[in-house]
C-alpha cells in the first residue's frame, strides 16, 4: 500500500472507530430498541442482507424491508422469538433487491408488501424482465443468488403517494416520501411517539452509498425534510443503529461532497478524474462524515459532476461495472451462490 493509501486508509479507519455516532456493531442480532420496536443489523459483507426492523403491534406486526429471501427466512424466526402475533405487513422502503427481493417469503408467510408507488416505478424501469420487456436485475440476481432463483419478484401491492399510517393506540408508525433521495422511491418509517426513524438507504451508517438511481442535489433536500421530524434514534438501511447524528452526518456528506466537486463545474472531465484522490483526502480529513466514504466514491464524483452538466470522466463500462460493485457490495451478485 502506497504512503497516500495508507494515509487515506488510517484516516478513515481513525474516524469509523471514534465515532461518537456509532453503537456497537452487532451484526446478525436483534435488538429492542422500544418496547415492542426491534432493529436487526444484517450482514452485507456475508450475506449482502440489509438492516431490518418490526414494529408489534397490538393484532399484527409490520416488518421494515422485505430483504433477499435468505434475509427474509433469517428475520422471521427471530420476530417468531419475541410475538407470536401474525406478520401482516413488510413495508418496502425501495426497489434495490436487498430491500424489496424476499416479499415473496413474507407473501408466504401471510404479509402483505407496502411501498411508495415510485417503487413500482421503478421495478418497471429496471426489473423489466417481470413486467414482459427485457431481462432486467431480478434475472440477473437470480444468476448470482440460489435465494433469488429459487424465489420470484413479487412486487409491492399495497401503495401510498405521500403518507401512510398505522395507528393502534398504542403505537403509531407513519410510511413517509420526501422526495428523491437514493432512489426514486424512497420511503420512511417514523414512529413520533418514540422518536425512531427507518430510513432505508436514503441514510446508511458507513460506506455504502451508492447513487446510480438517485439525485445528488434532491438527496440533500429530502434528507434535510427528514430532520425535520426530530428523530433520536436513526435505524438505517445499513451499518449500525445510532442517533440522530447518523442523520445529520450523512446529510453533511452530500453537502460536502456537492461543494468539492461544485469547484470542478465547468472544467474538464479529465481535470475532475485527476482530482479524485485530492478530493477523496479532502472528506477523509472531516472526521464527522470520513466513514462515508469507500470504493464508491469516484463513481459519486462523477455523479455529482454529471448532475452539474459534466461529462463522464470514467470509462463507458463504469456505469455498468459500479452497478456491478454495489450488487456484490449488496450480494446480489457471486453471494450465497454455492
Amino acid at each position: 500500500m502506497n504512503s497516500a493509501k495508507s494515509t487515506a486508509w488510517f484516516l478513515s479507519l481513525i474516524a469509523f472507530c471514534s465515532s461518537p455516532t456509532l453503537s456497537k456493531a452487532e451484526v446478525n442480532k436483534a435488538e429492542q430498541v422500544a418496547p415492542d420496536v426491534y432493529f436487526h443489523e444484517g450482514d452485507i459483507k456475508t450475506s449482502g442482507h440489509c438492516n431490518n426492523g418490526w414494529i408489534v403491534f397490538e393484532d399484527y406486526v409490520l416488518v421494515v424491508d422485505g430483504n433477499f429471501p435468505s434475509g427474509a427466512q433469517e428475520i422471521i424466526p427471530k420476530i417468531r422469538a419475541v410475538t407470536d402475533k401474525p406478520i401482516r405487513f413488510a413495508f418496502d422502503t425501495h426497489h434495490h433487491g436487498d430491500h424489496a427481493y424476499g416479499n415473496q417469503v413474507w407473501v408466504d408467510n401471510g404479509a402483505v408488501p407496502v411501498a411508495h408507488t415510485g417503487v413500482i416505478d421503478e421495478m418497471k424501469k429496471y426489473e423489466t424482465g417481470y413486467y414482459g420487456g427485457q431481462p432486467g436485475r431480478w434475472e440477473d440476481a437470480a444468476k448470482g443468488r440460489k435465494d433469488v432463483a429459487a424465489s420470484k419478484l413479487k412486487p409491492p401491492t399495497l401503495l401510498y403517494r405521500t403518507d401512510m399510517i398505522f395507528d393502534d393506540g398504542k403505537h403509531r408508525v407513519e410510511l413517509l416520501h420526501f422526495g428523491v433521495a437514493h432512489t426514486h422511491g424512497d420511503g420512511f418509517a417514523w414512529l413520533p411517539k418514540e422518536k425512531i426513524l427507518f430510513t432505508g438507504d436514503a441514510c446508511v451508517n458507513g460506506p455504502y452509498n451508492y447513487m446510480g438511481d438517485g439525485d445528488s442535489e434532491q438527496w440533500v433536500k429530502t434528507l434535510a425534510a427528514a430532520k425535520k421530524l426530530g428523530a433520536q434514534t436513526i435505524c438505517p438501511g445499513h451499518g449500525p443503529i445510532g442517533t440522530a447524528q447518523v442523520l445529520e452526518d450523512q446529510l453533511s456528506f452530500f453537502v460536502e461532497l456537492r461543494k468539492e466537486v461544485k469547484k470542478f463545474a465547468g472544467r474538464k472531465p479529465e481535470e475532475v478524474k485527476a482530482a479524485v484522490a485530492d478530493l477523496k483526502a479532502t472528506l477523509l480529513k472531516q472526521k464527522q462524515i470520513a466513514r462515508f466514504v469507500g470504493d464508491f466514491f469516484p463513481a459519486q464524483v462523477e455523479k455529482v459532476y454529471t448532475e452539474l452538466g459534466g461529462k463522464p470522466f470514467q470509462p463507458k463500462t463504469a456505469a455498468a461495472e459500479e452497478r456491478e460493485r454495489h450488487a456484490r457490495a449488496h450480494g446480489t451478485v457471486s453471494v450465497q451462490n454455492n
